[in-house]
């Protein structure tokens, strides 16, 4: 038995348990405690004594992810076989382990929520017996809107949490994030994004705080603040001028944003300055658009003379997803993957993140620093930001975060709830409530005695298409039309979906004009009929996953598919809309 950072551990093998001393873990297995296995040594001193004893090939290794169970990973627990892979001298960090987003076998084991601790404590532990030096592995989860976990507490999209102007609120929603994260064994958050939505059009509006940088930065600060009071990462994202792509346009056609360089810096940076030099963010996640023509993951003068000359950032800086494949593929700046690590490392990217197997990224590196292209001191200096963020998270003293039995307490506990449910309310916005021409008195609020209603539209039965891929997944969500019947149980609810978010033509029916074909005119039809026969109509319309999300963008801010048609209808059936 051992005892160490309030966490209790039993092992069968006398071999296993031996590294486990009185206050101190023998990670090389050497049998005396070098500096860096001493948790009283200054970080720094404990940096420069694990670094002198990597290898190149444990070196690399720090420097790429690993995504987890379900989405390149494809072990539920660490297997005989990890010998032979390239993590056997470890990894940098482990993304999305066990988290629920993807399903496989047995849902990568995401819940009950002790199950799912289990899963990442039996991953470090791996990683802390069965490398050579045992260095731990930094957990990162996306958490923008509650930590993306099956069941975990969820809240409104960031437009919606910056439509509330309430930064005590934003706090208390990254305090809740982050406690859940913590008790679940998470160590690294992806979050906030501080991204400004300057072009409505723009796909991942629905995932930035407003546009304005005084707002994006004072919300920032709090969320960036209340994470990393409960000892973990906050990694802000995606640095940077990443929000204002070439005609609202998302996917291939994100390159050269068409800003200004005052700008750029006085709107665009300003939240991450604000971030790094005020809050201390000891993480950020790099863009993978370009700025006057240069890409920013391999960006020298953004990722080292702005991050860190600048800003003094101190933390490190993994890459967007598949942005150091773009360098090639897209920004076309180099011609194979070992220039493109090359130019990413120089730059001063830190962690290369793509749901490819790390050994696509990690073997280019090792054959650019063959071949003279990343120096050794290059090298040691990303991999020493990696490792001293690791001791800055006290992994090297408790590695095995999480906790088995809180976790089932804390994670969606009504407490929390309640708080989803406030922040809900805070981020409605009224537009009018105006006395309607047909009817004498405005329309809100409704009659708590109506007896007869329809709710009619494409939102308002949906769930699916309501989960967001950054929030908590497999949330139990009720619709508007269940609430309103669970509110009235004694009113008739009827529903009509009344046409879908998005037509047969969609996206190309938002520049010219289709004609309804029988199905969906049938359909509006229906919605009409049930509107006719209830005292009041209320219609869910809007967008969802399939119209606003990454590479989702819009040619127009019209509601999608029919529901102008479907709305117009419903209106001139007389019945209170």
């Amino acid at each position: 038995m051992f005892l160490l950072g309030g966490l209790c551990c039993s092992f069968g093998l006398a071999q296993q348990s031996s590294i486990y001393k009185n206050g101190w873990i023998d990670f090389n297995k050497n049998g005396k405690k070098d500096v860096y296995e001493d948790p009283s040594a200054p970080i720094d001193e404990r940096v420069k004594n694990l670094l002198s004893q990597m290898t190149l090939d444990e070196k690399t290794c720090q420097l790429a992810t690993l995504y987890g169970s379900g989405h390149v990973l494809k072990d539920f627990a660490p297997t005989d076989n990890w010998k032979n892979e390239i993590w056997k001298d470890g990894i940098a960090n482990i993304d999305e382990q066990s988290n629920g987003i993807v399903h496989f076998g047995k849902a990568a084991v995401s819940y009950p929520f002790s199950e799912s601790v289990k899963t990442r404590q039996a991953f470090q532990r791996w990683f802390v017996e069965e490398t050579r030096l045992g260095i731990p592995v930094d957990f990162t989860n996306e958490g923008i809107r509650g930590i993306c976990h099956t069941k975990a507490t969820m809240f409104p999209a960031q437009c919606g949490q910056g439509a509330t102007w309430n930064r005590d609120l934003i706090r208390q929603i990254a305090e809740v994030t982050a406690s859940e994260a913590k008790v679940l064994g998470y160590t690294n958050i992806y979050s906030p994004i501080l991204d400004l939505s300057r072009d409505p059009r723009w796909g991942r509006v629905v995932e930035c705080y407003g546009e304005d940088p005084y707002l994006a930065g004072e919300l920032g600060l709090q969320a960036i603040r209340a994470i990393q009071s409960e000892g973990l990462v906050s990694t802000p994202k995606h640095f940077a001028a990443y929000s204002i792509p070439v005609g609202g346009r998302d996917g291939d056609t994100r390159t050269d944003p068409n800003i200004s360089e005052r700008a750029m810096r006085s709107l665009l940076l300003e939240p991450f300055r604000k971030g790094f030099q005020e809050g201390g963010a000891m993480g950020v996640m790099s863009s993978y658009n370009d700025y006057n023509g240069e890409p920013i993951a391999g960006s020298y003068h953004f990722l080292t003379e702005i991050l860190r000359h600048e800003y003094g950032f101190k933390g490190y800086v993994v890459s967007d997803s598949e942005s150091v494949e773009f360098l090639q593929t897209k920004h076309r700046v180099v011609d194979n993957p070992e220039d493109g690590a090359a130019l990413a490392i120089n730059a001063g990217l830190n962690v290369r993140t793509h749901f490819t197997p790390p050994q696509a990224y990690i073997l280019p590196v090792r054959e650019a620093v063959k071949h003279g292209k990343i120096s050794m001191e290059t090298i040691d200096a990303r991999v020493s930001d990696v490792l001293r963020v690791k001791f800055r998270q006290a992994l090297f003293d408790n590695p095995y975060k999480g906790d088995e039995v809180e976790c089932e307490k804390i994670v969606h506990s009504q407490k929390h709830a309640d708080l989803s449910m406030q922040a809900a309310l805070q981020s409605i916005v009224l537009l009018k409530n105006d006395t309607v021409e047909k009817h004498d008195r405005a329309s809100l609020p409704l009659s708590k005695n109506l007896k007869k209603i329809a709710v009619i539209g494409p939102n308002a039965d949906e769930v699916d298409n309501l989960i967001c891929r950054y929030g908590p997944a497999q949330t139990a969500i009720r619709t508007p039309y269940r609430s309103i019947q669970s509110y009235l149980p004694n009113a008739e609810v009827n529903y009509a979906n009344g046409c879908d978010i998005i037509d047969k033509y969609f996206p190309e029916s938002e520049l010219y004009d289709v004609p309804l074909d029988e199905e969906e005119q049938a359909k509006i039809n229906q919605a009409v009929e049930l509107a006719k026969n209830s005292e009041v109509a209320i219609l869910v319309l809007g967008g969802n996953e399939k119209t606003v999300r990454e590479s989702r963008s819009r040619t127009s801010l019209d509601l999608p598919g029919r529901q102008n048609q479907l709305l117009k209808a419903v209106y001139e059936s007389g019945t209170p809309v």
